[in-house]
């Protein structure tokens, strides 16, 4: 069951990030609002958030607005993250996710057992240190990481004189701590992703902040269970095209 006041934080983050007054609502509720300014998405693209069991939807355009509009009153709130689905009823020219969103507060954290060898580089390091692990991982990686753009301390493991697992946090509204998880491909599936992860986790709980795992791929969504994370929504991007899907037919 959903801790409470995780999906009230959850909520009130994304609120505030859609730029513009707007309640979480079941679809079609109407929950969807014109924000040219939303950081829900990319700029000119829709963004729609799922926490628990209500959504907002952000639009660049009433044009778009009202094409969203539709679309969630047509369809369930699970309906309006399956992409196959959506395209079926809107011109849906690029997506990106859904990822799914994880908390997780101090009583529900668990952090890893082994965390020997983690360093912690200072606010301010750089990524100097970290070069070569983000350009081993590749840039789709690497970018998708965030791990460049963190403002938390870095946690980091070597092995020799290598950088191969490196995580932190950059500091979003309303005390959020975003994790940020990087482990160079010829090392994963040894659990350095969860140790690395769990130093940071710590220091954000530590220095009062709610941390957010979001996460695409599976494996990403396993270690943010292995910490005690919970997952409570899901963030979905689209690109729209010009006219309605079923316009002309």
């Amino acid at each position: 069951m959903a801790d409470d006041l995780l999906l009230a934080r959850a909520r009130e983050l994304w609120a505030e990030l859609a730029g513009t007054p707007v309640d979480f609502r079941p679809s079609g509720d109407g929950n969807v609002v014109v924000a040219p300014g939303s950081r829900l998405c990319p700029p000119s693209w829709t963004g729609v958030v799922r926490i628990d069991d209500a959504a907002i939807v952000t639009a660049p355009s009433a044009r778009t607005a009202g094409m969203m509009g539709d679309a969630a009153r047509e369809l369930s709130l699970e309906e309006l993250f399956d992409v196959a689905r959506l395209r079926a009823v809107l011109p849906v020219l690029d997506v990106l996710g859904p990822a799914s969103l994880f908390y997780v507060g101090r009583d529900g954290f668990l952090p890893a057992h082994e965390v020997t060898g983690v360093k912690q580089l200072p606010v301010g390091h750089g990524t100097g240190g970290l070069a070569e692990l983000l350009a081993v991982a590749g840039e789709k990686e690497a970018g998708e990481s965030g791990l460049a753009d963190i403002s938390s301390p870095t946690f980091t493991l070597r092995r020799g004189d290598e950088v191969v697992a490196a995580a932190g946090y950059q500091s979003w509204p309303r005390s959020v701590a975003h994790l940020s998880v990087l482990v160079a491909p010829h090392y994963r599936g040894r659990h350095l992703a969860r140790t690395v992860a769990s130093a940071a986790v710590a220091h954000a709980l530590d220095v009062g902040l709610l941390p957010q795992w979001r996460a695409r791929p599976y494996p990403s969504q396993r270690v943010a269970v292995a910490l005690g994370f919970q997952e409570l929504g899901a963030q979905l991007s689209v690109r729209l095209g010009n006219a309605p899907a079923d316009q002309g037919r």
